[in-house]
């Protein structure tokens, strides 16, 4: 929880990472590549007090993890949403095992999500009966740029991917996070590409579809979208961190949101271990749109609430506790 000004605010961050990418898990130059990436985002964006050595964030460990996310960063809910880049990693770069042994032991802190790929045909698919029963699964990750063999990415509207959208449909399997952001290399910035939301949405009304990275940086087409789409949200990874380097960046991102989205259907998250959440959470209650920026109306405290926990909590049924909702109080 994290308090302000008089005001509460329940805390979900709705997309955390448990990694591995040192050397001895690097199967080929490209899962350098892809460390080496996600390390220029984190020292690029963050500030100078916030910065990891390289050594550090190859691998940091469930440890420092519970202690960055719910001792010192405000946390009161997290949830998995790993990738498994099985082409670049030798037991890949999300560390499933670790993770969920550490959802076990946190129940009440920590959700695991897991992962899924349609070019496994009925393999995978058999795997995500079995795994939706191991992990009770509420939600799944999709990346859709992952390499398997010569395919270098899927949409989700292959016929292969709506057999595995039916049977999430059919396993209670709600909450589909799908990375549509930036470009990681090696990965092909087309396989991001937001459009194949906009058919899969329709076809799967029953379904949520978390749109990670809100689609940046195709943000005009992901708001089309979501606006005729009730049921695709925003996530708020990797735009979290411009309130730092970009703040009318940012401005320009969460007022487009709330324009076309509205507060319920925006979700917080550091992206950790690619930022840590205390100075997020902090910026982000303390952040207004500049007076200028005239278009975009100022953002409410309730609002804030919503996006920094309430919406994903009502997704995946996070009990909040008394006080902290939005029904003790007078809406702002």
């Amino acid at each position: 929880m994290y308090r302000k000004d008089g005001e509460n605010y329940f805390i979900v961050d709705a997309h955390i990472a448990l990694w591995d990418a040192r050397p001895e898990n690097q199967l080929n130059i490209h899962g350098k590549q892809f460390i080496d990436c996600f390390y220029d985002y984190h020292r690029n964006l963050s500030p100078e007090s916030e910065l990891w050595s390289y050594e550090e964030y190859l691998y940091y460990g469930g440890e420092r993890l519970m202690r960055d996310l719910f001792t010192d960063g405000y946390v009161d809910h997290a949830i998995f949403q790993p990738a498994h880049l099985g082409a670049f990693y030798r037991t890949g770069f999300g560390q499933t095992e670790e993770a969920f042994a550490l959802a076990q032991q946190h129940p009440d802190k920590l959700t695991y999500n897991h992962c899924w790929d349609p070019r496994f045909e009925q393999a995978g698919l058999d795997q995500l009966r079995r795994d939706a029963e191991r992990f009770s699964l509420k939600g799944v990750k999709l990346y859709t740029a992952e390499w398997h063999g010569d395919s270098r990415g899927y949409k989700l509207d292959d016929p292969w991917t709506y057999r595995y959208l039916e049977a999430c449909q059919e396993l209670e399997i709600r909450n589909i996070h799908i990375h549509k952001g930036p470009t990681i290399r090696p990965l092909d910035r087309d396989a991001f590409d937001v459009a194949d939301v906009d058919k899969a949405a329709t076809d799967f009304p029953e379904l949520n579809f978390v749109v990670e990275h809100c689609g940046l940086p195709r943000l005009e087409d992901f708001c089309w979208i979501a606006t005729q789409e009730p049921n695709v949200h925003a996530g708020l990874a990797v735009a979290m961190p411009f309130i730092h380097t970009r703040p009318r960046y940012f401005a320009q991102i969460i007022g487009e949101l709330l324009y076309w989205l509205d507060e319920d259907r925006i979700q917080f998250s550091s992206d950790y271990a690619l930022w840590t959440p205390k100075w997020l959470v902090e910026r982000f209650v303390e952040f207004q749109i500049p007076e200028d920026m005239v278009e975009y109306a100022p953002i409410t405290v309730s609002q804030k609430k919503k996006i920094l926990g309430l919406n994903a909590a009502a997704m995946y049924g996070i009990e909040v506790p008394e006080g902290l909702g939005l029904a003790e109080q007078a809406v702002a």
